[in-house]
Order: structure tokens, then sequence, then C-alpha cells
């Protein structure tokens, strides 16, 4: 059933998945520093099951069921450069600055659905886009030259997250987000895995649990997001996630001294605004 008359319960979860987001970036960051992102995604694939393993039991051998395996090939190919983009951004540049760029996703998906899902996007919603892209430049020039691959590796992982999201809307017609989910992370655990012997760094006891951790914290912060959208409309809860901009702030400031330069603070408030007005447009839309 999907519930949307508990509007509070739905913040509720969408603050606990942005928290919980937001501390497995900080792991991320910390574990590139001495870990192959093979490994990192591995780990942060693998111990999804954890959290995952009772909504995958109660749908049963359903949740595998799908009439469209290749569709599933294309999103997880997609999901996973689009992950490990981003694991190698936290790695190389500020959290703050790799949580703004992450936040014109849904600019880009605004425009992506346009050639893909054939939808209409009114001329407010395409300034807002643009606007956005402005939001990028600024912290693109707010970026030092030697973290040029670093910042390439944000914009990569932005594009195809937003990719992922077209695929997904277009898909959800069809499949369930179970399958989606247990599909990808299969994908995700398998095609890691293959790598990993040629990648393997042995962990020591902290890291292992600091390791298995990012997996953890993954998988819950799925279903605190799901949760979220069961209970109130995605217009209601969406704006909460941008509190995820302020732990990446405190984040970078607490453990690695992180001061966000203007010119990024600017920008990274350009793409907040105009993610949550191409969000209240969507939901004035007869089908939101």
């Amino acid at each position: 059933m999907r519930g949307r008359g508990y509007p509070l319960a739905g913040i509720g979860c969408m603050v606990a998945a942005t928290s919980v987001f937001a501390v497995m970036d900080a792991l991320v960051k910390a574990l590139m520093a001495d870990y192959p992102v093979v490994e990192v995604l591995f780990f942060r694939a693998a111990f999804a099951f954890l959290p995952l393993a009772p909504l995958l039991w109660a749908a049963g051998r359903t949740a595998l069921v799908t009439a469209r395996p290749w569709a599933h090939v294309v999103r997880s190919s997609i999901g996973i450069a689009a992950i490990t983009a981003f694991f190698l951004a936290f790695g190389a540049l500020p959290l703050a600055q790799v949580t703004a760029i992450a936040f014109a996703a849904p600019l880009l998906m605004t425009a992506l659905s346009v050639p893909v899902l054939g939808e209409v996007v009114e001329p407010k919603r395409w300034a807002a886009v643009i606007l956005g892209f402005a939001g990028i430049l600024l912290i693109t020039r707010a970026t030092p030259p030697a973290a040029g691959l670093g910042l390439t590796a944000a914009l990569a992982g932005t594009l195809l997250y937003a990719v992922v999201m077209v695929l997904i809307r277009q898909m959800s017609t069809t499949e369930r987000p179970v399958t989606i989910v247990a599909w990808f992370t299969i994908a995700c655990t398998v095609g890691s895995g293959l790598a990993l012997p040629w990648h393997w760094v042995t962990p020591t006891l902290q890291d292992g649990m600091l390791l298995a951790s990012v997996g953890v914290l993954g998988g819950l912060g799925q279903i605190l997001i799901t949760q979220a959208l069961r209970l109130a409309p995605v217009s209601t809860v969406a704006p909460f996630d941008y509190l995820h901009m302020v732990y990446a702030v405190a984040f970078g400031w607490l453990f690695w001294g992180e001061v966000p330069d203007p010119r990024m603070l600017a920008g990274a408030g350009l793409i907040v605004a105009c993610g949550l007005y191409v969000l209240h447009r969507e939901a004035r839309k007869p089908s939101a």
C-alpha cells in the first residue's frame, strides 16, 4: 500500500536517510586514502545485503523475476560506473564540493527526460536547469587545477547518476523497486568481486569494520528513502535531502579541515535553489 498521509513520518525517514548517506560518504572519503575503489565498492555492495535481506526475504523468489533483464544489465552497468566515479571524486575533492555537484543530477534528469522519455519541459524549468549549470561552472572555477581528475569524476558521476534515474523511471512501469535494487546490488557485488583479487588490500580490523559499515549504511539509506516515499509525497520529503549539504560541509570541516570556497558555496546555493524550483514545478504537474 502506498500511503501518502504521514508527512511527518516521511520527513523523519528522509532526514534519517540523508544523515545515513552523509556518514557513508565521509567513511568512503576516509577509506579511499588507503584502499582501492574496487575494494570499497565491493564492501559497499556486499554488506548492503544485510539491511536489505528482510525486504528480499519478504518478496521471496519474485524479487528477482523480471521481464526486462537487459534493462537491468544497462541500469546496473551505468549505476556501478556512477558510484565508482563518485568514490574517486570523494577521494580527491572536499566532501561539500562533490555533494554540491551531485545535487545537479535532478536538473540533468529534467533535461534527459525530453529525448529519453518524451516528456515536455516548460520554459521556466529549462531556465532553472540552465541556472543550475551556471552553478556547476562556479564550483568548477573554485577547483584547483591539481584536482582536475577529481572534478571530472564528480561531473561524470553526476551525469551517469542522472541517466540511472531516468532509466529507473522508465523501468518502474514494469519493474518493482525491490527487483531493481536486488539486481543492482547483485551486479555490483559480482562485478566488483571479480576484479577484487587484482586490487585487494588486506584491511585492519578497524578498517574492515568501517568498510562493512559503508555497505550497511548504504543499504539502510535505500530502505529509509523508500519508506519516506511511501509515507509522504516526493514534494514533501525531497527538499530535506538537501540537508546532505549541511552534513558535508560540517564533516569536511571537522575531519579534514575543509573550508568551502565562497564561489563553491555560491554555486552550491544556485544548484540547490534551482533543484527546489524544478521539484516545485514537478509537484504542480497533474501526474505528480
